[in-house]
């Protein structure tokens, strides 16, 4: 393993999980900059443009395809001299290209995009240091968003199993939940939150009697703990159709939790997204204010969630990053940033992709509201993918 990549991944997870740990043990990697008066967000609004600086020289000299496509533009680290001039790469190069510094012997996993099973995807290799920035940064910020007690919690994942489909990302992700709120106890095989299943055709459906087992176990559900769901928005249009079929409505404990992510290309029904968190406060009792919404991809380490803008209750609902990890709103006709409420590609640089590529530029647009961004969906003639379908 390349030691001076493995000591930025240390160094990021150890500023990244900061806020959350009471204290550091003897001999542990320092977190950059030692300023344990600040806080993981302060720090990073500081730090961030020389951190992305000196990530962008290690990738550089460590990623072999990186750095042809660097050069080929005649960007290096001795000519870029602020984070916003950091050659991006393309999520289709990641289909094409092996954007890794780790050799093919030290690749332990990798996760695939989530496109029509006709596309050639999106390969983001991994080894056990990048998970364990990408666990890091995806737990915190988790937590930060979903602002619910998750030790004293229910998970209820509308996916199949990590050993089902292990190249996701999304499910990795929901896995990685469900082992911190688990402790990361060996658990039976009849608790485990994953009640998704793969059809004949390796599509993923429902179990649809686990579902409704689950989210309807006895009549004392109201004293039970709070249910945390997370699934992608055709899991559920499944669960909520079948819910409308058989005249169902669940009220959730109180404090209850939905998080959906994902879309709909050719797995269910499309519903704008107004229209299936209206269905989902409906019959399952959850108000709105409690669903969240995650933005994220196969090529990322990081995830984005929403909130609605401004003091007043709106339509509108941006999301933001973590502070290890920046978004812009680019205009496709001048590569440059647009104005506050234009519309652009979102191009994302994120830190905890320490041993891939940190500057990615999507096919997703979206409107720029402040330092986040509202979803608008895919660009004209871009290839449907599973990350497009967060658009609803």
């Amino acid at each position: 393993m390349n030691p001076e990549l493995s000591n930025f991944a240390a160094r990021l997870r150890g500023q990244i999980s900061s806020e959350s740990r009471e204290g550091r043990e003897v001999g542990e990697v320092k977190p950059f900059p030692s300023q344990p008066s600040c806080s993981s967000r302060d720090i990073f609004e500081k730090e961030f443009p020389k951190l992305a600086l000196e990530l962008f020289a290690l990738q550089f000299k460590h990623n072999a395809a990186y750095r042809k496509i660097c050069a080929a533009r005649k960007l290096t680290p001795e000519t870029v001299a602020h984070w916003t001039q950091i050659p991006v790469v393309p999520t289709a190069a990641f289909k094409e290209l092996e954007l890794t510094s780790l050799a093919p012997v030290e690749r332990t996993a990798v996760f695939h995009s989530s496109g029509t099973t006709e596309q050639k995807p999106s390969r983001h290799f991994h080894c056990p240091e990048s998970l364990a920035v990408y666990e890091a940064s995806l737990w915190e910020w988790f937590q930060a968003n979903c602002d619910v007690a998750l030790a004293d919690c229910e998970l209820i994942c509308l996916t199949p199993s990590p050993s089902q489909v292990p190249q996701s990302s999304l499910v990795h992700m929901f896995d990685t939940v469900w082992q911190k709120i688990s402790g990361g106890a060996s658990v039976p095989a009849s608790r485990s939150p994953f009640i998704g299943k793969l059809d004949k055709d390796g599509a993923w459906t429902l179990n649809f009697e686990a579902a409704l087992s689950a989210l309807s176990a006895n009549a004392k559900l109201k004293t039970q703990n709070s249910i945390v769901i997370l699934g992608t928005a055709f899991s559920f249009v499944h669960l909520l159709d079948v819910l409308v079929e058989s005249n169902l409505r669940l009220e959730l404990p109180a404090g209850s939790r939905v998080l959906e992510t994902g879309g709909y290309k050719n797995r269910s029904r499309s519903l704008p997204k107004a229209e299936l968190h209206t269905l989902i406060t409906e019959r399952l009792g959850v108000p709105r204010e409690n669903i969240l919404c995650e933005y994220g991809m196969s090529e990322l380490s990081s995830q984005a969630y929403d909130f609605e803008v401004g003091s007043q209750k709106s339509e509108i609902r941006s999301f933001h990053f973590p502070p290890w990890a920046r978004a812009q709103i680019i205009s496709p006709e001048t590569n440059i940033e647009v104005a506050e409420g234009e519309t652009g590609l979102i191009r994302i640089f994120d830190l905890a992709n320490v041993f891939s590529v940190a500057a990615i530029q999507t096919e997703d647009l979206g409107v720029k509201r402040g330092d986040g961004f509202e979803l608008i969906g895919r660009a004209q003639l871009a290839e449907p993918r599973g990350c497009s379908l967060m658009t609803a």
